[in-house]
C-alpha cells in the first residue's frame, strides 16, 4: 500500500546545498512545509526552507530529534553517514532508502551492483593498496584512479596515463580503497534523469548530452542527438536500475556513449541531478518537483520536453573580476537566471546556472553561452580598461 504524504505536511532534507534549494522551493509551492539539516547556516537550502537546523550528520541524537518533526525524509547528496540515514529510518520514512545510499556512495559497490545486475560498466579495478595499483598489467592503463567514497565534482579522482605515474597518483588520494576505471575513448556523455514512484511506476526525461570542463558539468543539452536506438537503450538501463534498488525518488544515471554506440554506465546520482536543471522551464514537471510528488507518495507528474533546452554552469571562476553583469545574459530571449544564494564565490564552485530555451536544442546551446560570455566579457573588459 503506497503512503501518500499530504500537502500540509512536513518535509526533512538533509543536505543544504543548491539541490535541496531547488526542492524546497517547488515543495513549498505544492503547499509542503520544509526543514534542513546540514552541518552549516545560512545555507542555500535554509534561506528558503521553513526551518534550518545545524548539526553534524554524526550526531545521532539531533537526526532523531529532526526526524521526529517532519513526515518524510530525503536526501540531496550522498556522502551522508549511513549511520545517519539508519537513525532516520527508526523514527520517519526516509526516501530512497538507506540502502540505496550505501550503494550509490561507494564507487565500488555502485559497480559491483551494477555488474551484478547486467548493466554494462567501464571495466574496472577495485584497488586498496600501492602494491596492488602497480601489480596491475599495463593493459589497465590509461585510467582514471578514484577514491572508492566521498568523490564528486572531480574530487579524489586522478587520470593515470601510464603505470609510471602509478605512486604519484595513488599518494594524491589518500585513500585506503579505490576504483581503477580503464579510459575509455568515448564519442559523448549523456545523462538520463529519471523518477520511480512506491507503486513502481516510471517516468523519464530523455536524454540529456552533456560536456564537462575539469570534470565538472560545464553544459547540458535537450533533447539529445543521439539514435533512437541509443535513447531507447539507455531508458531500459535505467529503468531495470530504478527496479533493482527498488527506488523511490529521482535519480539520474550518467553513461558513456562509445564510438560503436554502445551504452557503458559510469555513475549513478540517487538524487536531482545538475544536468536536469533545464527541466524547471523545459518540461511539464521539473526533476524537482517529481521529487516531492515520489517521496510523499503522489503520482508522477509529465515528462512532456515543452521546448528544446541548454543549461550552463556558473562557477566561481565567473566573479573573479567581481559580479558577472546579468542584465547582459537577461537581455536576451528566453534565458532564465538562477543564482544559488552562495556567499563566496570560489574556483569550481557551483554559483547558479543559466537555461536557455529555443527551437532547436543547438539554438538554444548557442543563446546559453552567449548569455554566460554576455555577463562575464564585458564586465571583464570594462574592469582591466579601468586599471
Amino acid at each position: 500500500m503506497i503512503t501518500v504524504i499530504e500537502p500540509g505536511s512536513t518535509i526533512g532534507v538533509l543536505g543544504s546545498g543548491q539541490l535541496g534549494r531547488m526542492f524546497t522551493i517547488s515543495a513549498r509551492r505544492m503547499g509542503y512545509r520544509v526543514h534542513v539539516l546540514s552541518p552549516e547556516k545560512e545555507t542555500p537550502t535554509g534561506q528558503v526552507a521553513d526551518l534550518e537546523v545545524q548539526a553534524s550528520y554524526d550526531d545521532l541524537d539531533a537526526i532523531k530529534e529532526f526526524a521526529q518533526r517532519v513526515n518524510v525524509v530525503t536526501f540531496e547528496f550522498e556522502n551522508i553517514p549511513a549511520a545517519t540515514i539508519t537513525a532516520v529510518d527508526q523514527v520517519s520514512p526516509v526516501h530512497p532508502a538507506g540502502s540505496v545510499l550505501h550503494t550509490t556512495q561507494h564507487r565500488l559497490r555502485e559497480k559491483t551492483f551494477l555488474q551484478s545486475t547486467g548493466i554494462p560498466v567501464t571495466p574496472f579495478r577495485a584497488v586498496r593498496t600501492l602494491a596492488e595499483l602497480t601489480a596491475l598489467s599495463d593493459d589497465h592503463f590509461p585510467g582514471i584512479l578514484k577514491t572508492a567514497a566521498w568523490g564528486y565534482d572531480g574530487k579524489g579522482q586522478v587520470k593515470i596515463d601510464s603505470k609510471a605515474q602509478a605512486e604519484s597518483a595513488w599518494n594524491s588520494l589518500s585513500t585506503d580503497e579505490a576504483v581503477l576505471e580503464r579510459f575509455v575513448d568515448f564519442e559523448r556523455e549523456v545523462s538520463m534523469v529519471a523518477a520511480r514512484g512506491e507503486g513502481g511506476e516510471f517516468a523519464h526525461y530523455g536524454l540529456f548530452d552533456n560536456t564537462h570542463s575539469h570534470h565538472i558539468l560545464d553544459l547540458s543539452v535537450s533533447p539529445s542527438s543521439v539514435s533512437p536506438q541509443v535513447s531507447a537503450a539507455a531508458v531500459e538501463i535505467t529503468r531495470t536500475i530504478l527496479n533493482a534498488l527498488h527506488y523511490v525518488g529521482v535519480l539520474c544515471v550518467e553513461f558513456f556513449v562509445t564510438k560503436g554506440g554502445e551504452l557503458l554506465v559510469n555513475e549513478l546520482a540517487p538524487r536531482p541531478h545538475n544536468s536536469g536543471h533545464s527541466t524547471i522551464e523545459a518540461h511539464a514537471t521539473c526533476q524537482f518537483e517529481q521529487q516531492v510528488r515520489a517521496v510523499c507518495g503522489l503520482p508522477l507528474g509529465s515528462t512532456k520536453q515543452v521546448r528544446p533546452a541548454a543549461m550552463v554552469n556558473l562557477l566561481g571562476d565567473l566573479w573573479e573580476f567581481g559580479a558577472p553583469r546579468w542584465e547582459r545574459a537577461l537581455a536576451l530571449p528566453d534565458v532564465k537566471l538562477h543564482l544559488y544564494g552562495k556567499q563566496q564565490a570560489r574556483a569550481g564552485r557551483k554559483m547558479g546556472h543559466l537555461t536557455a530555451l529555443a527551437e532547436s536544442p543547438e539554438m538554444a546551446m548557442e543563446v546559453a553561452l552567449a548569455a554566460r560570455d554576455r555577463a562575464c566579457t564585458a564586465r571583464e573588459g570594462f574592469l582591466r580598461s579601468e586599471k
